[in-house]
């Protein structure tokens, strides 16, 4: 279920542009192109966020269940399910990309014309935020369903 994801997530991402990289650093580009680019990272990112959450907290009633855990129990247990070096990593990784992508659009309040080589490199930071957030979900899916396997 959650590969498919991964697959709408970057086409969506590609799709706007309807260019490869190369041809947008050639051809025009428009705030509009921008605003295509940052909406669906932003949609792909909700839509994550709404596949995943509803099935992981399923999977985190159940172990709960499994384990006759508390509220308090659950919230104690499971954190090293979502928490170790490697989602901490994605975690980084994402605040970089953030910062670098919200830094770009705050190089020049008002350019006088879009910068194409700047959309190539928000659509690629943008893409890979996305592709980051995925291998976090991936990661604490993999470590919830070895917990429920025990």
């Amino acid at each position: 279920m959650r590969a498919p994801v991964c697959a709408v997530v970057l086409v969506s991402l590609l799709a706007p542009l309807g260019a490869s990289g190369a041809a947008l650093s050639q051809a025009a580009c428009a705030k509009a192109d921008f605003e295509a680019v940052v909406n669906a990272a932003g949609a792909a990112l909700r839509d994550l966020a709404q596949q995943n959450k509803p099935v992981f907290q399923a999977k985190l009633n159940q172990l709960k269940d499994k384990r006759s855990w508390s509220n308090d129990e659950l919230i104690k247990q499971a954190e090293p399910l979502v928490r170790d070096e490697t989602i901490a990593g994605y975690d980084k990784k994402s605040q970089e990309l953030l910062a670098r992508i919200t830094g770009a659009g705050q190089n020049k309040a008002d350019p006088p014309a879009p910068n194409c080589a700047l959309l190539t490199s928000l659509q690629a930071d943008l893409k890979l935020l996305v592709e980051t957030q995925q291998a976090k979900w991936t990661r604490m899916f993999g470590k919830l369903d070895q917990e429920l396997a025990k």
